[in-house]
């Protein structure tokens, strides 16, 4: 009985021991490893197997079209692998070389400044920048209120006039309507009218003098045309029938000097309103200039005590990037300009002389050269790799004959026609010897890798630490104790899972790797 209990008890202790250790003690166990982005050598490859063959005529020709220079064979010469046999005129490339290899300098320097940051004399000077589009817009703004205020003073004494005006030609027609008009006729009626509104429309002007504003000029004019008609209809009264000779010629042209007037400064309100509203427009336009100049100003004073920010960094490293590869281009067609032997051989013909024009194509050759080496391999590449593949590209060799040795070769064509096989589209390259076994014989299998490109010393992580998103590329990377997911760009993909890293993160970095 005191045994049982023993092992009840044993048994509830590990029991109790395997819950603690999966619910508290067992970590949890992680789907990836950390690798350091390092510096080193991408190398691309592309592998296939392939066949030993009898050497053939090779046919070579200039991958851009051009005007001969200088030809240096003769048919029966014999060359040796890399010399020279032809050139063609290099002068314009060598211009644009020079001009492509000065704009890099430009775009190096631009990132290697912005990556060094803002000295303190560029915040000053963005500072001071600021402080004076400060200052012109409190310029602005006080010169706004100021000519807007001269506006309204200068419509006031417009204002003024026209009062005045208007009371002269009220005495005008008093005058004339207490000299001719006394009676109780309709024409005497009419002026009589006439004069109580032109003294009615006098004292509602008069209430608007001393506070000039938008609507005392607009009640203002309104009032001015209703005197104006008024002055007309005493006039036309004048030259009513039982008028006519009566009133004297000098008040009928004092009547008409009145309208005159009374026209003028209605004239030089409406000028007034003109000039209030023209002051207003242009100095308010002078304000806004000023308001977006102070904005610009700060924004660029944020920007320089920011600091340089990787959307900037990256932007001048895809110009450098952009730049270096005009001239990489540039030197590779300057050095493509050089027809070279690819092998040992004797040459066969010289198709061209100085000064003739040449085509890439295939029927086009320039030097055909028969190989010293009689033995050289042809393999069939997959259309995704041949594009990888160039003419002169080194390439290892491996004969399972010879199973402890590889052999250095070149590739020395490209067939420009494709070949179907089993469904699958490839194209043949030959690639010759530079120091072929003494024992090779025809028809010998052989495993060919051919470098294609190579980098050296540049930034690289695994290839398989890269996930693509929405054609952007990401990796994850482990900081201050979590992963965070980063954009990079990417340059060569090597063989062996290294990738050249251009941008995004930086030498030893850890990365997270998938399991």
């Amino acid at each position: 009985m005191k045994t049982k209990k023993i092992l009840l008890i044993i048994g509830a202790a590990v029991v109790i021991f395997f819950i603690t250790y999966n619910v508290f003690l067992k970590k949890e166990e992680v789907d990836f490893t950390l690798v350091n982005a390092i510096r080193g050598d991408v190398v691309q490859e592309v592998s296939e197997s392939g066949q030993v063959q009898q050497g053939e005529e090779i046919n070579l020709n200039f991958k851009t079209a051009g005007t001969i220079e200088w030809v240096y064979v003769k048919v029966g010469q014999e060359v040796l692998p890399g010399s020279a046999l032809a050139k063609l005129e290099t002068d314009q490339l060598n211009i644009e070389l020079n001009e492509n290899k000065y704009a890099l300098k430009v775009a190096e320097a631009k990132l290697n400044q912005i990556l060094a940051g803002n000295s303190p004399e560029e915040i000053q000077a963005a500072q001071t920048d600021v402080d004076n589009a400060q200052t012109a817009l409190e310029d602005a703004r006080a010169k706004l209120t100021e000519d807007v205020n001269q506006a309204y003073d200068d419509a006031l004494n417009t204002l003024d006039n026209a009062y005045l005006k208007g009371v002269g030609a009220f005495n005008t027609v008093r005058t004339i309507q207490t000299t001719y008009f006394y009676g109780n006729d309709q024409e005497s009626t009419t002026v009589k009218n006439a004069k109580t509104n032109i003294e009615n429309d006098l004292a509602q002007i008069k209430n608007y003098l001393g506070t000039t504003t938008d609507t005392a000029l607009i009640q203002s004019k309104i009032l001015l045309s209703d005197i104006y008609g008024s002055l007309s209809t005493v006039r036309d009264m004048t030259e009513a029938s039982s008028y006519q000779d009566i009133v004297s010629a000098a008040n009928k042209t004092s009547l008409n000097t009145d309208r005159i007037n009374v026209n003028t400064v209605i004239t030089n309100i409406t000028d007034a309103q003109q000039t209030i509203s023209s002051t207003k427009l242009t100095n308010q336009t002078k304000v806004n200039i000023a308001e977006g100049d102070l904005k610009e100003a700060q924004d660029a004073l944020a920007v320089e005590k920011a600091g340089p920010r990787q959307t900037d960094v990256d932007y001048y490293q895809a110009q450098v990037d952009q730049s270096q590869a005009k001239v990489d281009l540039l030197e590779t067609q300057i050095k493509e300009a050089i027809l070279r032997s690819p092998v040992r051989a004797r040459v066969a013909e010289v198709n061209k002389k100085t000064g003739e024009t040449v085509q890439p194509t295939s029927n086009d050759n320039v030097v055909v050269i028969l190989p010293t080496d009689p033995y050289d391999i042809k393999v069939d590449i997959y259309e995704e790799d041949i594009v990888k593949v160039k003419l002169n590209d080194s390439a290892d060799i491996k004969l399972p004959a010879f199973p402890n040795q590889i052999f250095p070769g070149k590739v020395t064509l490209i067939d420009p026609a494709e070949k179907v096989i089993e469904g699958i589209i490839y194209y043949g390259i030959t690639i010759n010897f530079e120091n072929p076994p003494q024992e090779i014989k025809p028809g010998m299998s052989a495993d060919v890798t051919v470098k294609t490109a190579q980098k050296n010393d540049v930034l690289t992580i695994p290839g398989s630490a890269i996930e693509k998103k929405n054609d952007k590329i990401f990796v994850q990377i482990f900081k201050n104790e979590k992963l965070e997911e980063i954009e990079i760009q990417i340059g060569l993909s090597g063989s062996d899972d290294k990738v050249e890293v251009i941008s995004g993160i930086a030498e030893g970095d850890q990365i997270a790797v998938p399991k």
